[in-house]
């Protein structure tokens, strides 16, 4: 742009130790790591239910005839309420940039606000992912110990025909992708709630003005925003495709 100045640094400071050559800190690189390495991990499970999918792909269950339930109704509204769920998390993925957005201004009121509203996010998120787990473990009846134990039942549920070798498979794989992926995510999500929390008590008590910087805000932002993502994908491959 024009007028503006452009620093150039040479070789040996730029290189020659005690400083970051990209000008990150140590701790947003880490946690660049970490991410990447989750990534990797999400990507593997993702990758796993893909090729389950493709394998029975003539009676692997639908979504939208499984998750059709909305609290305080019994109103037919297929995905209706992992939408919402996913819309939550979107939010709170807005707030977090907010209250970085705060924390580069040093404004340590408008920090407090947003993140308490980002940690109030994830806690509807957690909140809807437990009803969401008991409502599919209960099943079609609302009893749990009936849930998908005889092929007539787990075909009525799903509307769905199965072969003759595999009658029971599928929906198997199908719940066992359902909580360890919803649930692994949903560590990451408690995880990041307990984090933020940490740091909401800390920029409350005035510990990052004495620092002189809202950087951990920034680092946990980062990690919140690729909880968010991976959801989108999990509830992209795993809900609607």
């Amino acid at each position: 742009m024009a007028g503006e100045v452009t620093k150039i640094i040479d070789q040996k400071t730029l290189w020659g130790g005690g400083r970051s050559p990209f000008s990150v800190s140590y701790g947003k690189m880490m946690m660049w790591f970490f991410l990447i390495s989750d990534a990797l991990t999400f990507g593997g499970l993702l990758a796993s239910l893909g090729f389950m999918k493709h394998k029975y792909v003539d009676v692997w269950p639908v979504s939208e005839q499984i998750f059709t339930h909305f609290p305080f109704t019994h109103a037919h509204l297929p995905l209706l309420y992992v939408a919402f769920m996913t819309f939550i998390l979107i939010v709170s993925s807005v707030t977090m940039v907010l209250a970085v957005e705060a924390g580069h201004r040093k404004d340590r009121k408008n920090v407090t606000f947003w993140l308490f509203l980002t940690v109030i996010g994830g806690a509807i998120f957690l909140g809807s992912q437990a009803w969401e787990w008991s409502t599919f473990i209960a099943g079609p009846d609302g009893m749990i110990s009936t849930w998908a134990d005889n092929a007539t039942l787990t075909q009525n549920f799903y509307g769905r025909g199965f072969t003759a070798d595999n009658p029971i498979l599928a929906p198997v794989q199908y719940s066992q992708f359902f909580f360890f992926v919803t649930g692994f995510h949903g560590t990451h999500v408690l995880s990041g709630v307990v984090i933020n929390l940490i740091i909401l008590i800390g920029v409350m008590q005035g510990k990052y003005e004495k620092v002189g910087h809202y950087e951990m805000v920034e680092k946990v932002g980062l990690y919140w925003h690729f909880i968010d993502l991976v959801w989108v994908f999990v509830f992209t491959f795993y809900y609607l495709v």
